[in-house]
């Protein structure tokens, strides 16, 4: 075959075996791509300048080479090839569908020619055809990757040698394949070694070596017969306290805003501190009312178009506000409501062409949003075009900013009043959601789910009016929007507002407002307190005494406990009660699913649970030891909200109800939940309405429950163990993992030593 291709005239003279084996090792770097076709020539010069008057000096019988018509565009196209290989990646030459081709055609020849196989290399001097050799009786063996290798070099070295300039007419003998070891007696004892190696047992035969990768994920993964199974009895629904009759209670929140903007006007609603942590306006619920009013007029009756209101009721309206502005961002919001218009609070775009925001457009614009409202200092850092106005972000609809400061509100007529409804199932707002895959989904909130939750978060947390609570979290979304914007108004409850810009300059900010105004709840995260425990050497003369609940918003992340504990520790000698500290559990579709209850409210110890991580990748519970280095430490994130029921379901398929030592999906059926994801019906009711069964397929309910996205399990006492998220699950080879435990395993290192920048 060797002699098809064109060979070089080397092999007619006795040149030492170590040169021929030098020239050997310059092929395969060359076909491998470890050195340029340049650098080969110029080697391979070298090793041969001695030799050139031999090779000249050659039988001219033996330089006879095998023209075909139209060899030179051949040769050509050979070069060509070559140099495009060389240039790619060396797994492209490994493609499974051309390579097991080239092979097989190979193999067929081979069969046809009747090659040798011999294992043993033959010696310089012999000079004897191959096809002087009888094929053993086992040649029809089963082809291997030693084989396919040998077949690369075998097919590949000739064609190389051909192209970079060798004189015609030369034939060689090339590698030859047998048995996958090689014929050739001039192949170096390292090819030689690398070809033995490759002989090894214990490997895939050839068909099975080349198999795409896709085949291997299609591939049923075999259950293991050892891995843990859950034994216990199938979990039934866990009903939560009932929520208790208060009988002075608004009927809406927005008959709660009015009351206490009327009859308790000077009663201060918002405190929002500077950068330096200095207090720089107190928003009273007089105030809170009466802007509320003038900007719900001035939505409605003064922005028209074409002598049209721009607005009407049931519209979706952005609300464009920054961490550091909590009092107009208040006013916004109920401004909205009193409207009759419904708020989705976003983020401030940073730049025009910013990937976040660019989802968040998407957003608006499926919310048919076209207005937003943002305060004179916000909107003078927006972005702007040459016109002056406000850019068009990437991927947003074409809005029209409004600034609400108050020049720019009217004062109401004398004869308009808002409409303060009863709460209903109409949408109150819109909270925004960024899924793992980086799209973003507007969750709907209705009128009645709002007051409910503001009730059930009144019973569970003990609230009671003109209480002071520190918020540290974002007061648009989630626990931070929940307690320090809606039920804190319920309540007529002071907040003081902790801007995230405070926190990262002086992250004892929050404590120490605590102890100066004498704070009764702080809503914080694990982080909060991490950063105050780095900075609390600095300030020894703060008390935390007065605090009768520590609200850990994240509490159901892996890494809250380890923060409390240490938290707990540090300041229990500065007046903190191990009691106060009160993990709690939730999501954007189900809002607050657990909380832990204060002792004095009648709650239940503080549960622990030490969990082996091998199980858990299996689904089930198992308790192991605190020695191992392969376990996971959860704490309870107490019980259910009042008014709720409860249920653990099966992640994959039909949501069928777990056994007691299984993990599921966490499921929720209130009255204080999201109800959709706004436009999205398809999604919303695999979410919102999911109908949980038993282990024989009857539902458990005549009421849809809400998935959670969390993942845990009931405990003793009911309490609520939660192990991860949904969003953050990872399953290889049949095992389940999470992503939290990922960064609960970072933080558990020492970061100076184990953690570097940028990896």
């Amino acid at each position: 075959m060797a002699a098809e291709r064109g060979g070089c005239a080397l092999d007619a003279v006795p040149l030492p075996p170590e040169v021929r084996e030098s020239l050997a090792e310059l092929e395969l770097e060359l076909s491998e791509g470890d050195i340029t076709q340049k650098g080969y020539e110029k080697k391979r010069a070298k090793l041969l300048a001695r030799y050139i008057p031999l090779i000249q000096g050659v039988d001219p019988s033996l330089q006879a080479e095998n023209r075909v018509p139209g060899s030179s565009q051949a040769t050509a196209g050979v070069s060509k090839q070559q140099k495009s290989r060389s240039t790619n990646s060396r797994d492209e030459r490994f493609r499974s569908d051309v390579h097991t081709e080239a092979v097989q055609a190979a193999l067929a020849k081979y069969k046809e020619r009747k090659m040798p196989m011999p294992s043993k290399r033959r010696s310089v001097l012999v000079h004897s055809s191959v096809e002087t050799y009888t094929p053993p009786e086992n040649h029809s063996a089963p082809p291997d990757v030693t084989t396919g290798l040998v077949e690369y070099l075998h097919h590949e070295c000739p064609q190389v040698a051909s192209v970079r300039g060798v004189p015609r007419g030369y034939s060689s003998s090339i590698l030859e394949t047998a048995d996958g070891v090689p014929v050739n007696s001039r192949v170096s004892s390292k090819i030689q070694q690398l070809l033995n190696t490759l002989k090894r047992p214990k490997r895939p035969p050839l068909k099975e070596f080349f198999v795409d990768d896709f085949e291997e994920l299609l591939e049923v993964q075999q259950p293991d017969p050892n891995q843990p199974k859950p034994e216990g009895n199938q979990v039934n629904v866990l009903k939560g306290e009932p929520l208790g009759v208060v009988t002075n209670w608004p009927p809406s929140l927005l008959a709660a805003l009015q009351r206490w903007g009327t009859t308790q006007s000077k009663a201060p609603c918002l405190t929002a501190l500077d950068t330096t942590g200095k207090a720089i306006y107190t928003l009273t619920y007089g105030k809170l009312w009466s802007r509320s009013l003038k900007l719900a007029y001035t939505l409605l009756n003064k922005l028209t178009t074409k002598n049209e209101p721009l607005l009407k009721p049931g519209d979706r309206v952005a609300l464009v506000f920054p961490n550091s502005d909590p009092v107009m961002f208040m006013v916004a919001f109920y401004g909205c409501l009193l409207a009759e218009l419904i708020p989705v609070p976003i983020e401030v775009p940073l730049t025009r062409k910013d990937a976040g925001s660019q989802q968040i457009g998407f957003l608006l614009g499926s919310c048919g949003v076209t207005l937003a409202l943002t305060t004179d200092a916000c909107q003078k850092g927006l972005p702007k075009a040459q016109t002056g106005e406000v850019v068009t972000f990437k991927g947003w609809p074409r809005l029209i900013w409004f600034v609400i400061d108050g020049k720019h509100l009217a004062k109401p007529a004398k004869d308009w009043h808002p409409q303060v409804r009863d709460a209903s199932a109409e949408i109150a707002y819109i909270e925004y959601k960024t899924s793992k895959e980086g799209s973003t989904v507007g969750i709907t909130v209705s009128h009645a789910s709002m007051l409910a939750h503001c009730h059930a978060l009144t019973q569970a947390c003990g609230y009671s009016e003109a209480e002071t609570l520190t918020n540290v979290l974002d007061f648009k979304r989630e626990a931070g929007l929940w307690h320090g914007v809606l039920t804190s108004v319920m309540n007529r409850m002071h907040v003081i507002s902790i801007p995230y810009a405070l926190m990262k300059v002086n992250p004892l900010s929050w404590i120490q407002k605590v102890c100066s105004y004498k704070a009764r709840v702080a809503v914080v995260k694990s982080r909060d307190m991490h950063w105050s425990l780095l900075a609390q050497r600095d300030q020894r003369d703060v008390s935390l005494s007065s605090l009768r609940m520590l609200i850990v918003a994240d509490g159901a992340n892996p890494w809250s406990i380890s923060s409390c504990d240490a938290f707990l520790n540090v300041f229990q000698s500065r007046g903190l009660r191990p009691e106060v500290i009160c993990p709690c559990a939730s999501s954007s579709e189900a809002l607050t699913v657990a909380i832990r209850r204060p002792s004095e409210l009648g709650g239940p110890p503080p549960g622990k649970a030490v969990l082996s991580m091998n199980c858990l990748s299996f689904g089930v519970i198992r308790v192991d030891t605190e020695e191992k280095l392969s376990v996971l430490t959860v704490q309870d994130v107490g019980q259910i909200m009042p008014g709720a029921s409860m249920c653990v379901v099966k992640v994959d398929g039909t949501p069928y109800l777990c056994k007691a030592d299984e993990v599921g999906e966490i499921c929720v059926n209130s009255g204080a939940t999201g109800t959709a994801y706004f436009g999205l019906l398809g999604i919303t009711k695999n979410v919102f309405e999911a109908i949980p069964v038993t282990a024989a397929g009857m539902p458990v309910s005549d009421q849809p429950f809400t998935r959670t996205g969390l993942l845990g399990f009931v405990g003793p006492d009911y309490l609520v163990f939660v192990v991860g998220k949904l969003d953050g699950l990872m399953t290889v080879s049949g095992r389940r993992h999470n992503a939290d435990d990922v960064v609960a395993t970072a933080l558990a290192v020492e970061p100076m030593k184990f953690v570097y920048r940028g990896r």
